[in-house]
């Protein structure tokens, strides 16, 4: 079984995440806080409900000193894709693909 929950959607938003796949296809979760956690546990930020992925599996966050956004996969057993490659951390670019599990996701700047 696959799904996905959103947090609170909040003002201020400057990247967005983008289902690319399955069910839940064209749902999008704002990056509106400076760290976001994806996985399997329920307390995360976006909720992945696929056994391929770990409890925590991966964190977005917003370096204000650095490239701006960054992806971290948390030493998850099944390991994080940024546009098709395995990585451990990555600068985050308008277009990205990020693939956790089953699920992959566009990352896309917005313009306010």
């Amino acid at each position: 079984m696959r799904g996905i929950s959103m947090g609170e959607i909040e003002d201020g938003v400057n990247g967005r995440l983008e289902i690319l796949n399955g069910g839940f296809e064209g749902m999008t979760y704002d990056l509106s806080a400076d760290e976001i956690v994806i996985g399997r546990n329920p307390t995360t930020d976006i909720t992945l409900l696929d056994e391929g992925i770990s409890r925590e599996h991966a964190l977005v966050l917003f370096d204000e000193d650095g490239p701006g956004y960054v992806i971290e996969d948390l030493q998850s057993t099944n390991g994080t894709k940024v546009n098709g490659k395995r990585i451990r951390s990555a600068s985050l670019a308008e277009g990205d693909e990020i693939q956790i599990g089953q699920t992959l996701f566009r990352f896309i700047l917005v313009k306010e």
